[in-house]
């Protein structure tokens, strides 16, 4: 049966509808929540011209199906009892509404009703409604009735495991004047065709359908931004916590994942040589991608530095993502981490192949969250200089300190002692004060280059790698409330290079935070080995961060402690853990080596 013209069908042959009958219609319209557009409201009217006596007797199940599809506000459950109501009420044994795309081309959701569950999986993914009767009326949303569909010049057959249908029904549900998407019905229960009767009761309710899923749409809308605005809340906490920047960053990328329904939540920052390095990651398997670089060559990251954000409808196959990152996902949002002019970085909100892409509101709510997340970056960045500049003014008066009261002291104690060599006469005791003279003497040069190390800026500081170790153990002395000890072994400055003691001192450091933030450790040792020969006879520097604390909890968070490794297997090293330096073997050895 062809396409038939709402504005010009022909009316059902029998009685015109009682004036009871029109009033309970009426009734109808004034069930919803909101009143229905003018458009919408002569549509029904002209759906009604033709009731029959027939069709009189049913309007109280219309009447109670236009209650029920209006009787609550999450919208894809809103759309399964649209489905299920319009299924009884038409007696059809199955039902689906395909939600229409942004682009009013293709279909990005489909709801069904009457399909079993595993005949549902086995079917697999849903129509894109690009094609077939479907594409049909997305194309040209008019009421089609047809008594086979299979013969329909249009139809393109079922996919595989699809249960066969023959007789159909299909309106158009608008929303606020706009199509919204169609309400399918199939195979009647009682083996005959849709009637007129049917057409008319279900065009009805097709219009309140579309207020209802007006009114969903405004609270899941609603719902969807408070959503948002509670993870922005809870990025800025983590941020500004003042915790470890790694798992404040894995925040970030936990907090988008879970907001934008997406497989994956990525975290880009620059990386030292160019491109962008994921630096966190949310997934079911982030191992894999720690670490990794997007090159600069990449068409996104020149997109993404420039403060531009990029969407993608099938990652796999875009031609602007050339790396093998993209392959298992679909649609994708990438935004930069851009606040007061300055690109931080970029997140990744990558869906999997298959899903439904993502609509303008998740657009615009994800580019919030991200310019939100830049900002907190920004001042939690402001936050640690700020705390920096703390540290630097302790130690500077640490170090005024040391000279103006320590050092006096140790002097003056050292001319008592001279005094009292001088006038003893037993060789015993002048040999024991002159030894305690030179070890005063020891202690004050110590005292002296420390005060030295402590009055370093960090810009005038040298650029040694003895000195860059000396200045990151200093510095943890102040949250560990001691000073490691250290140890030099060959000429580290001269034979350790540029990238390997820049690898080597982040290594340091992350080492010293785990032993501050979960060893409890009373003691620490640091070695910086030059002089180690690999197995296969290459010379390599070896770093060794031992305590006396407690070891690596178990199931704790190491995702810093991964990154230390990957550092080393980047350079061809290796980094493990070892027994610790406390009480039968207690704490824990980080070591960490590269090749020279």
């Amino acid at each position: 049966m062809a396409a038939e013209d709402p504005d010009h069908a022909e009316p059902s042959k029998g009685s015109e509808p009682s004036r009871d009958a029109r009033d309970d219609v009426a009734a109808a319209q004034d069930a919803g929540d909101g009143v229905p557009a003018a458009a919408e409201t002569a549509e029904v009217t002209r759906s009604l011209r033709g009731l029959s006596t027939e069709l009189t007797a049913r309007v109280p199940r219309l009447l109670e199906a236009m209650r029920s599809v209006g009787t609550g506000l999450e919208l894809h459950s809103t759309l399964d009892r649209i489905c299920e109501t319009a299924a009884e009420l038409a007696h059809a044994r199955y039902a689906a509404i395909g939600v229409v795309d942004e682009e009013g081309e293709g279909l990005s959701d489909f709801v069904t009703h009457g399909v079993p569950e595993p005949v549902a999986r086995e079917i697999g993914r849903r129509p894109d409604g690009h094609r077939g009767l479907l594409g049909a009326l997305i194309h040209d949303p008019r009421p089609l009735r047809l008594a086979d569909l299979t013969s329909d010049p249009r139809f393109d057959g079922f996919p595989p495991g699809h249960p066969l249908m023959r007789t159909f029904l299909g309106v158009p549900i608008r929303v606020q004047g706009e199509i919204f998407g169609n309400l399918y019905l199939a195979e009647k229960d009682d083996g005959g065709e849709f009637s007129d009767y049917d057409l008319h009761l279900v065009r009805v309710l097709a219009t309140e359908a579309g207020i209802a899923i007006g009114n969903a749409r405004l609270y899941e809308a609603a719902r969807q931004r408070e959503r948002w605005i509670d993870g922005s809340v809870a990025v800025t906490t983590a941020l500004l916590s003042g915790g470890d920047a790694d798992d404040a960053l894995t925040v970030v990328a936990e907090q988008a994942r879970r907001l934008a329904g997406a497989a994956a939540g990525i975290v880009l920052l620059p990386a030292e040589g160019g491109g962008l390095e994921i630096v966190a990651v949310s997934a079911d398997d982030p191992a894999d991608s720690l670490g990794l670089i997007v090159p600069a060559q990449s068409p996104v990251v020149g997109m993404l530095l420039g403060g531009e954000a990029v969407f993608v409808d099938d990652s796999a196959t875009d031609t602007r993502m050339i790396t093998r990152l993209a392959d298992p996902f679909g649609p994708n949002m990438l935004l930069p981490l851009h606040s007061g002019g300055r690109v931080l970085g970029a997140l990744a909100t990558p869906r999997a192949r298959g899903d439904r892409p993502f609509t303008e509101t998740e657009r615009t709510l994800a580019a919030q969250f991200a310019s939100q997340a830049a900002l907190a970056l920004m001042m939690a960045d402001a936050q640690r200089d700020r705390e920096r500049l703390a540290v630097y003014e302790d130690r500077d008066r640490i170090a005024r300190d040391l000279h103006d009261l320590v050092i006096q002291r140790l002097f003056a104690t050292g001319m008592m002692l001279e005094s009292a060599q001088r006038r003893s006469d037993v060789p015993e005791v002048q040999s024991g004060v002159g030894r305690a003279v030179d070890e005063l003497d020891v202690t004050i040069q110590e005292i002296r280059t420390a005060i030295f190390a402590l009055q370093q800026e960090p810009a005038e500081a040298p650029s040694g790698l003895r000195t860059r170790v000396l200045r990151e153990i200093n510095m943890a002395a102040v949250p560990l409330g001691f000073k490691p000890s250290h140890r030099f072994v060959g000429a580290v400055d001269s034979l350790v290079g540029e990238l390997t003691g820049k690898n080597l001192i982040a290594a340091l450091r992350e080492a010293l935070s785990n032993a501050f933030r979960h060893a409890g450790a009373a003691r620490i040792e640091v070695v910086v080995d030059a002089t180690v020969t690999l197995d296969d006879g290459r010379d390599a520097v070896r770093l060794s961060v031992a305590d006396d604390g407690v070891g690596m909890p178990e199931g704790g968070r190491r995702s810093g402690l991964r990154n230390l490794a990957r550092r080393a297997e980047s350079l061809g090293g290796a980094s493990w853990f070892e027994p610790g330096i406390g009480e039968g073997g207690g704490g824990t050895t980080v070591v960490w080596q590269a090749p020279l």
